[in-house]
């Protein structure tokens, strides 16, 4: 079975006059990478995002990946093992930030109990304060 080498996407635009072109995008396929997606080559940040997305051939997407800490870009045509670990290790990122935001959100709520229940004792909260 031959390999496409040359993967294409093709997508029609409808000119203003009422005439249809199509425009043909050719596409290198990015070999797997020795590392994940997710993982900056130049700076080894595990926070690079995509930008953009568009799918591609034969299940692929087109993907503009960015870190956010080195401003590292690349644009690559990708199968979907590497996009769906890419999705699984930023559906695990969101939810590592939903957790911290839920410890963050509890510690400033009893802080702010604290110092209250301290007001409250030392007489320093007053009828007109409400």
């Amino acid at each position: 079975m031959s390999e496409n080498r040359n993967p294409h996407s093709v997508r029609r635009i409808v000119l203003p006059s009422g005439r249809t072109i199509e425009v043909v995008r050719f596409h290198e396929v990015e070999k797997a990478p020795s590392r994940p997606l997710h993982i900056c080559p130049s700076c080894e940040s595990e926070l690079v995002q995509p930008v953009a997305w568009a799918e591609a051939n034969d299940g692929r997407w087109e993907l503009l990946l960015s870190c956010p800490n080195c401003w590292w870009e690349t644009e690559g045509v990708y199968d979907e093992d590497q996009v769906l670990a890419l999705e699984e290790r930023l559906d695990e990122g969101l939810a590592e930030m939903l957790r911290d935001l839920q410890r963050l959100t509890q510690a400033n709520m009893a802080d702010q109990l604290e110092r209250f229940t301290a007001a409250l004792w030392a007489d320093l909260i007053l009828p007109e304060d409400f």
